[in-house]
């Protein structure tokens, strides 16, 4: 192996990659990667892998190359890199906890690693196949919120159990981010099967509430983001410090249990329906590989308050939204694409709001968007929207549904757009539902 230059974190400098010797995609790149891999070296996702027979305490942080895994601990000591501190470790959490700067130095360097030639060498070994690791849950949960924040979704949830009202929406709705502090401990890695709840349920014509399993459990395609740096308690985070807190995103599944949920819910909101299971995808792509995806939020119909008020702010710069086309599958099958762009408060408004009342933030901390909806019927982000509460089955190659039955498989995935026509993955977040304990 040739001696590289250790980075300078200070100086944020990157070895061996003079402004000369910058690598393309695909003509030249040293690992081959097909023209257009939407995990390329514009993208680097971070995970925790682990490989066949080893450990708990062996799991470590990788970042995803095409269809590899490079070992960024080992990386970075072949290298002599400063920053084996953040990257060998069986968590993303010491990287979080580091900051913006940190995260941008680790970025340049983890991008001159996979596409300067010189590192080639020191590099393929340790890039693992992606068929040959065990993926994790990436980072320690710390709190977790989630939002309500499409007005698309809001929208259809109150056309049907508002069906009277004048408005759909609440009245606090265009005013502030209506979200619930959800349950940490349950959030699981892509993969994890999701037991069917039992809880009190009651329909309308019940004289008196059940016990049982949920027969009308559902999906709720989201994003979420994940906190890196902490903030001061009693401190509000303002919008224009977003990006100085979050480190990047996720996709998400609310797993949620209708009929539990209905019963329950009034008047202090979710609990028992939402905490059973909450779904992230193995992978957490950071908000600098997502420039290119910025978009502006939808028009703001309603003056919002100060600590709200984006609207001095173009499409172009923080806080704003984020153009992310997902796709959610069925066993298989693709029953909706919901586009992220129409989501009406901002992941930058809801960390404001989350925090104004002087909550602190915590390294680790996720939030959720809220079910993602479009105006249209193929993209809503919930089986209570897409078969109207029940009222018209999903017809699927393999039956109809109304809610998921025991062995349904839900994937969500993701893409953005990225540099140059490039696409940024966003991994994917699969679970399989099974019966009732």
């Amino acid at each position: 192996m040739s001696e590289q230059t250790p980075l300078d974190p200070a100086a944020g400098d990157t070895p061996g990659l003079p402004e000369s010797d910058s690598i393309g995609l695909s003509e030249g790149d040293p690992f081959g990667l097909p023209e257009g891999d939407p995990f390329g070296p514009h993208n680097l996702p971070y995970g925790v892998f682990s490989l066949a027979g080893e450990r708990t305490d062996q799991r470590r942080v990788g970042v995803r190359l095409g269809s590899y895994v490079l070992d960024a601990g080992a990386a970075a000591a072949a290298l002599g890199s400063p920053y084996v501190s953040l990257l060998a470790r069986p968590t993303l959490n010491a990287l979080l906890s580091a900051g913006r700067t940190a995260w941008s130095d680790v970025r340049r360097a983890l991008t001159a690693w996979v596409t300067v030639p010189s590192y080639r060498d020191s590099v393929r070994p340790l890039l693992h196949p992606l068929s040959d690791v065990t993926l994790h849950l990436p980072f320690e949960v710390a709190d977790y919120v989630d939002f309500y924040a499409s007005e698309n979704h809001a929208t259809n949830l109150g056309k049907m159990f508002r069906p009277d009202s004048p408005t759909p929406l609440t009245p606090n709705w265009k005013h502030l981010p209506i979200g619930y502090h959800g349950r940490s401990g349950t959030v699981v890695v892509s993969g994890t099967d999701v037991v069917r709840p039992s809880g009190q349920r009651k329909a309308p014509s019940d004289t008196a509430p059940v016990f049982g399993p949920s027969v009308r459990l559902d999906i709720e395609a989201e994003v979420g983001f994940v906190v890196g740096a902490p903030s001061t308690h009693g401190t509000p985070v303002p919008l224009a410090d977003f990006r100085e807190h979050v480190f990047g995103l996720t996709l998400l599944n609310d797993w949620s249990a209708r009929d539990i949920q209905a019963w329950e819910y009034v008047p202090l909101g979710p609990f028992l329906g939402k905490s059973f299971a909450t779904s992230v995808s193995a992978w957490i792509t950071p908000l600098d590989a997502l420039d290119a995806a910025r978009v502006a939020p939808p028009e703001r119909t309603h003056q919002l308050l100060p600590y709200l008020d984006d609207s001095a702010e173009s499409a172009t710069d923080e806080p704003g939204g984020y153009d992310l086309r997902m796709t959610v599958t069925l066993n298989g099958h693709v029953i909706s694409e919901p586009p992220f762009s129409t989501v009406y408060w901002t992941a930058a408004q809801q960390l404001a709001h989350m925090t104004v009342n002087g909550a602190s933030l915590r390294t680790g901390d996720l939030y959720g968007s809220g079910t993602v909806s479009g105006p249209s019927a193929g993209q809503y982000g919930s089986l209570i929207e897409i078969t109207w509460n029940g009222r018209d089955p999903l017809e699927l190659p393999d039956g109809k549904r109304t809610f998921l039955e025991d062995g349904d498989e839900v994937t969500l995935s993701a893409w953005a757009p990225g540099p140059d026509g490039t696409k940024v993955g966003l991994g994917e977040v699969t679970g399989r539902i099974v019966a009732a304990r």
